[in-house]
């Protein structure tokens, strides 16, 4: 058994600085012990004892370090990736995965060449409501889930300069956010039979897509998943439907807000606000509305799973095998959405 797991951080951007290095910081078991980063000084404001490299293959020839942390452009996924493993590194990837689902087989055949644990940072898994409406699915409050509608809308109409908005392959809405309602819709229901995308470029001047529809097919439920930057009133996060009754849920997770603000992570530190749970309990056709409480978010769940997986060999938090299963619905949502068509999915990709 490791005692420590020393991390290694490339690039200290918004993702860098904003979740994983706060993360891996706070997580019992991890050390961050350097960080990739052609602004030392930009660095050691933050973190003045933590060593910077100034490229990636510097940081990959250090004996000492056990785990490489991923959370750069997307479409240099792939071949960081691909060389943290081949220098024999354990290896987490901000999501998306990769850009392409060929480039994510050959990571899973490369990780598992080279004896390496190979996870996506999915870390809404953990997001507050999204633990209360799994623990109300495993209840079986609500009976047999039939509708399940879950947005993820902002008003942003100012198109930033920055990559994620440059219209190349892996850049917007879709690469975005697809890929957290997509595992978070998985994650409770399991691979779809097929997928339907609509997507578009809605603001001015946007060249990649800012807004997005996606219907997931399943037996006897219909999942609608979606994403704008021109939605101004508050939508439903989550709006569910099942024989029993409903929920409904507004607002996101506060995790990412406390994060941005500098706060420090810190077991069950997500309270939320409640939803509304719609209930038919005396069986009659008079549904019931009450208040119903929000499960803390822990987005600490991740890494912790992240070092215990590397510390003792238990499970990761997030399997290649499930970023796997992300990247052929973002890949056949494209497919869809070119052909104007559902695409059918098979059920072992």
């Amino acid at each position: 058994m490791k005692a420590v797991v020393n991390v290694g951080l490339i690039g200290y951007g918004f993702a860098s600085k904003t979740f994983h290095a706060p993360l891996i910081q706070a997580t019992e078991g991890l050390a961050l012990t350097a960080i990739v980063s052609s602004d030392a000084a930009n660095v050691h404001k933050d973190f003045p004892d933590i060593d910077v490299e100034a490229d990636a293959n510097a940081l990959f020839a250090r004996v000492d370090i056990d785990l490489v942390v991923i959370p750069t452009p997307n479409d240099t996924h792939f071949a960081l990736a691909k060389a943290a493993l081949n220098a024999g590194k354990h290896v987490v990837i901000d999501k998306p995965f990769t850009v392409t689902l060929f480039e994510a087989k050959q990571l899973k055949s490369l990780a598992v060449a080279k004896d390496c644990l190979l996870s996506v940072f999915h870390n809404r898994r953990w997001d507050s409501d999204f633990l209360t409406l799994k623990a109300l699915l495993a209840e079986g409050t609500l009976g047999r889930i039939t509708g399940f509608e879950s947005r993820f809308d902002r008003f942003r109409p100012e198109v930033p300069d920055r990559w994620r908005e440059n219209g190349m392959p892996g850049s917007g809405l879709w690469y975005d956010l697809g890929p957290h309602l997509l595992d978070q819709a998985c994650e409770l229901f399991g691979m779809p039979t097929a997928i339907l995308l609509e997507q578009g470029a809605r603001r001015d001047g946007a060249k990649a897509d800012d807004d997005f529809l996606a219907l997931l097919e399943y037996d006897g439920l219909r999942v609608t998943l979606s994403a704008g930057t021109l939605v101004a009133e508050p939508t439903p996060r989550y709006r569910v439907h099942g024989t029993q009754g409903g929920y409904l849920k507004f607002g996101l997770d506060p995790q990412e807000a406390r994060l941005k603000a500098g706060e420090t992570p810190m077991p069950h530190w997500g309270a939320d606000a409640p939803g509304e749970l719609l209930v038919n309990a005396q069986a009659s056709q008079t549904l019931e509305r009450r208040e119903h409480p929000t499960l803390p978010g822990d987005y600490l769940a991740y890494y912790q799973g992240v070092a215990s997986a590397v510390r003792l060999g238990e499970p990761l938090p997030v399997s290649v095998d499930d970023a796997l299963r992300c990247m052929t619905l973002l890949e056949a949502g494209l497919d869809s959405y070119r052909q104007r068509r559902w695409i059918a999915l098979k059920l072992n990709p």
